[in-house]
């Protein structure tokens, strides 16, 4: 039986991603997102090649830029993050859930080799595949699938190092 710490990105991640191309017109872009109800989203070029990502937060940008600079482009691509962090298809789920604990992001994106998109990974498609792996693993053993913890510190009685 495979256990999900041995899953991977590929096993997790979902296949159909909303993604924008990089001369879409931010208005378009914002329109794409709010439709789909979704933060941000992959950008791709023409060939499907990742490019970053842009999100709501890139939205503000436009807004400033607008504002402040005068800035007249209308298009995604100067505001496309593309220091955004990804993962590759045969990341493991674990180096996953560091990543989503340790940084801000709630999706990242799952490239093969350098730079084809394949997928999109959530914090929610990594909590699916958990529950998924705890209840084939309960229905397996006959476990109850209550958790045990080794030690229980009250936050009162816990020391605090500075």
């Amino acid at each position: 039986m495979s256990s999900y710490r041995n899953l991977t990105a590929r096993d997790i991640m979902v296949r159909k991603v909303i993604t924008l191309r990089p001369q879409m017109e931010v208005m378009d872009a914002i329109r794409v997102m709010m439709k789909h109800k979704i933060a941000g989203a992959p950008v791709v070029n023409d060939h499907g090649r990742y490019l970053g990502v842009f999100s709501e937060k890139s939205s503000l940008s436009v807004l400033l830029g607008m504002e402040y600079d005068s800035d007249p482009t209308t298009e995604i691509r100067s505001y496309v993050d593309t220091t955004a962090r990804f993962v590759h298809e045969d990341t493991d789920m674990l180096s996953i859930v560091d990543i989503f604990l340790n940084e801000p992001y709630r999706r990242l994106p799952v490239l093969r080799d350098q730079d084809e998109l394949v997928g999109l990974v959530c914090r929610r498609d990594v909590l699916r595949a958990f529950n998924d792996g705890m209840r084939k693993r309960q229905k397996a053993t006959g476990d109850s699938g209550i958790l045990y913890f080794s030690s229980v510190t009250l936050r009162e009685d816990s020391t605090i190092i500075s």
